[in-house]
């Protein structure tokens, strides 16, 4: 079963990226993620919006 909500770790390491562009991601807006409590957290269907977002950026079209 899939996770709803990842660690920005566990994002980190879905996307093979860095946890620290995680983090940067997330404060420029690029990355939507929610707050709980005092944790961060974010949406699993966050992380196919953000890849969406690249390839349409990458093909020249608005996202």
């Amino acid at each position: 079963m899939t996770k709803l909500l990842l660690t920005p770790a566990e994002a980190a390491d879905q996307l093979g990226i860095g946890r620290s562009t995680v983090y940067e991601l997330m404060a420029a807006g690029e990355l939507e993620s929610l707050c709980i409590g005092r944790a961060r957290r974010i949406p699993y269907d966050a992380l196919a919006a953000y890849i969406d977002r690249l390839r349409g950026q990458q093909n020249g079209t608005a996202a």
